[in-house]
């Protein structure tokens, strides 16, 4: 698997090996299309959205506010910010894929700096881990 498809899925942050992993439903924008419509027009959105690849987002036309962090090749957070709507983010030049939720959202499940996440797409049967490369 190359990359992700668009899909569902779920995010687990932190814990996973000892069964103590937050789960967050999880939406999968892995076509240029889907990467492009994104949360535009949406009022609210239920768990996350994985942006793949990708290495900047912006808010124009968007509703609401929105948590922004930005994941390097392994999974890693390498940034977060919180962005209003209208708004365009700075390029990170290590970011490979971008996961976006509604404002405040991601400090209540631990994503922050350094902390690694893993992507299990539904129906695929495999994490990121076990993809290889999955999703560069």
């Amino acid at each position: 698997m190359g990359r992700w498809r668009d899909g569902v899925g779920e995010l687990v942050v932190g814990g996973k090996t000892e069964g103590r992993g937050v789960r967050v439903p999880l939406e999968i924008a892995g076509s240029y299309r889907a990467r492009t419509r994104g949360l535009l027009g949406r009022d609210s959105l239920v768990g996350a959205m994985l942006l793949s690849p990708a290495n900047n987002v912006h808010t124009f036309r968007m509703r609401m506010p929105i948590d922004v962090a930005y994941l390097d090749r392994r999974l890693v957070v390498i940034a977060v910010r919180t962005m209003r709507p209208g708004r365009l983010g700075l390029p990170r030049m290590r970011s490979r894929h971008v996961l976006e939720a509604e404002a405040g959202a991601m400090a209540g499940w631990g994503v922050r700096v350094g902390v690694r996440v893993e992507v299990e797409a539904a129906g695929a049967g495999e994490t990121h881990e076990e993809a290889g490369a999955a999703g560069e």
